[in-house]
């Protein structure tokens, strides 16, 4: 079940970039083509539950090879989630097209929003791989920030400068949500690898 979470991963790193491409360049093929890779995303983490349910059933596994399984099954729910939530991000492009869906002093906070969350997303797959638990504590870092971005967004938002249209205002809204729940995703399944390795269960993302 390792190698199936780091093919999602990997898969999941490669959405949130190409649809923080499309996001940035209203470019609706590559949005679209967002959009339908989910379906892969989907197909195989439905794999990987099922043959996990099918262990559960048929092989008893003992204490520590539970651990492992019940693990897989929450990590692979929230790899999914990761991989709607790039695809959140493509519809609002398409949805918007011809226009961009950030008005243009909010797009370099976007720019640094994506960047956390690929980061994090990369650092996750190697994570899953390597149990290198470093690479925790840099997602920790990277939510950290994502979490500054989006309450700075909601600050933006309700200033009396903020003047753009209501439906600007939601997609901006909306937009923020969608960077920053990637993010946290991405936290809880590095929390969950991180309670393989050690056996300790953190709650607040520090990981020592």
């Amino acid at each position: 079940m390792g190698e199936q979470l780091v093919e999602i991963s990997r898969l999941v790193t490669e959405a949130m970039e190409k649809a923080n491409t499309a996001f940035t360049t209203a470019d609706t093929e590559l949005a679209q083509d967002v959009i339908a890779s989910d379906a892969r995303i989907d197909f195989l983490q439905n794999h990987l539950d099922e043959r996990a349910i099918e262990i559960l059933a048929l092989q008893g596994p003992v204490a520590s090879d539970l651990r492992v399984i019940v693990g897989s099954l929450r990590m692979s729910a929230s790899l999914e989630r990761m991989g709607d939530l790039a695809r959140h991000i493509a519809q609002l492009t398409r949805m918007r097209y011809p226009e961009l869906v950030i008005p243009e002093h909010l797009r370099p906070t976007f720019a640094q929003f994506a960047e956390h969350d690929i980061a994090i997303s990369r650092s996750l797959t190697e994570l899953l791989d390597t149990r290198n638990l470093d690479l925790a504590r840099d997602i920790n870092r990277h939510n950290e920030q994502v979490n500054e971005l989006h309450a700075g967004i909601f600050k933006a938002i309700a200033s009396p400068d903020f003047n753009a249209a209501p439906s600007t205002a939601v997609d901006v809204a909306l937009a923020s949500r969608y960077f920053e729940r990637f993010a946290d995703h991405g936290i809880s399944v590095s929390r969950k690898v991180t309670y393989l390795v050690t056996g300790e269960w953190t709650t607040n993302g520090n990981v020592g």
